[in-house]
């Protein structure tokens, strides 16, 4: 059986259920290919929190619980390693047997270039690099900002669909680009059937992870900015209720006031989205899925598609999303329905709800014909066995 690494960030971002599915899903779906598969993550000293969000010692941080818990939920534990300052200590898997499996690895599958151990990178026949947020990668990458960490990669994919092509503004950095979908593990996501339409959500975070960046004169700010042309929403949809599993700090309350003025109900993504399995629940419980994207993502023309909506696609949930450029690549109108301004929103959700069953079919029958892992990886794998 030839074996696979995949490594990312889990414990890093504890609490947040999608980005444990965002590793998952290619963890998951190598094993459904019937691959030995491993994953691997780094934490920082400093990234160790205790439950008040307060600096704390490695093996009683909430980090390492967490990692701990996603692994079981999986039935991953024997398969899977947290190093820890940059390998002063290992948690799950040794060191020599990490070293061992990195040696008769075929591939490592580096998601944002997170894994940065040179030991074990330096035993992996092939490295390639996954990037997830496309424009803040590339765009790092070309000031000389380290954070993208490109370099050391036999490959270079990314879910940007549009980078390379003359409609998209975001840098190439001089990589040969290749792309792919966000793989979905469809055994896990299930298509459950509702008589009717009774809430859009989504899981999100009102600034994102990263901050403002800049190209010329031109800025790219955080969703922020994107969402607040949205406030109305749910007053043109009476009878229909929006909601927000919201990460949005106290400094923001003006926002998340207004928010509820408009008809917003906000909820704590920490509370009904915390782990893989509460966050599957969440998206499963819901009507269709309502979604801005990142300015960056938006007015690059990227194609950027994120993890989250093709798993509302697979629940059989209809999803109302911001155009990135992504109708160049899928098929959008029915159970994929995109925006690029207020009315069109508008429009797109009464759509959805005027005819929810059509939309709901619709939504499970594209995750199957575009995001299926067995495709999308099987896609994958092909491309590079054939480099």
């Amino acid at each position: 059986m030839k074996t696979i690494i995949v490594s990312g960030a889990i414990a890093n971002r504890h609490l947040y259920g999608g980005a444990a599915w965002g590793r998952l899903e290619w963890i998951l779906g190598f094993k459904e290919l019937g691959f030995d598969v491993y994953f691997v993550e780094q934490i920082a000293r400093q990234t160790c929190v205790d439950a008040a969000g307060e600096p704390t010692p490695f093996a009683e941080s909430e980090n390492r619980a967490y990692f701990e818990k996603i692994m079981r939920q999986f039935d991953l534990e024997k398969n899977a390693a947290l190093i820890y300052d940059n390998g002063t200590e290992f948690h799950g898997l040794k060191k020599s047997e990490l070293l061992e499996i990195a040696r008769e690895a075929e591939l490592l599958m580096n998601i944002s270039g997170h894994l940065t151990f040179e030991p074990l990178l330096a035993r992996v026949r092939r490295k390639i690099y996954l990037d997830v947020d496309p424009g803040y990668t590339q765009f790092w990458h070309a000031s000389g900002n380290h954070n993208a960490r490109l370099a050391g990669h036999d490959f270079y994919f990314t879910i940007g669909a549009n980078i390379g092509t003359p409609d998209c503004m975001i840098p190439t950095c001089g990589l040969p680009w290749r792309r792919t979908r966000p793989p979905v593990t469809l055994k896990n996501w299930q298509e459950t059937v509702r008589p009717s339409l009774d809430r859009f959500t989504t899981i999100a975070s009102w600034r994102g992870a990263y901050g403002t960046i800049e190209l010329g004169e031109k800025q790219f700010g955080p969703k922020a900015h994107a969402f607040r042309k949205f406030y109305e929403l749910p007053k043109r949809m009476p009878g229909c209720q929006f909601e927000l599993a919201l990460d949005i700090h106290s400094a923001d309350g003006k926002d998340s006031t207004a928010l509820r003025q408009h008809g917003w109900h906000i909820v704590d993504p920490r509370t009904v989205a915390a782990d893989a399995r509460a966050f599957q629940s969440y998206v499963r419980n819901s009507g269709a899925e309502f979604s801005v994207a990142q300015p960056i993502y938006v007015e690059t023309g990227s194609g950027w598609f994120s993890q989250r909506t093709a798993e509302y696609l697979a629940s059989g949930r209809p999803t109302l999303v911001q155009d990135t450029g992504l109708d160049r690549h899928l098929p959008t109108g029915e159970g994929l329905v995109t925006f690029t301004n207020f009315n069109e929103a508008v429009d797109g959700a009464e759509k959805i709800r005027s005819n929810y069953a059509h939309h709901s079919r619709a939504a499970r029958s594209l995750a199957e014909e575009y995001f299926d892992s067995d495709k999308v990886l099987g896609d994958f794998l092909a491309e590079i066995s054939e480099i």
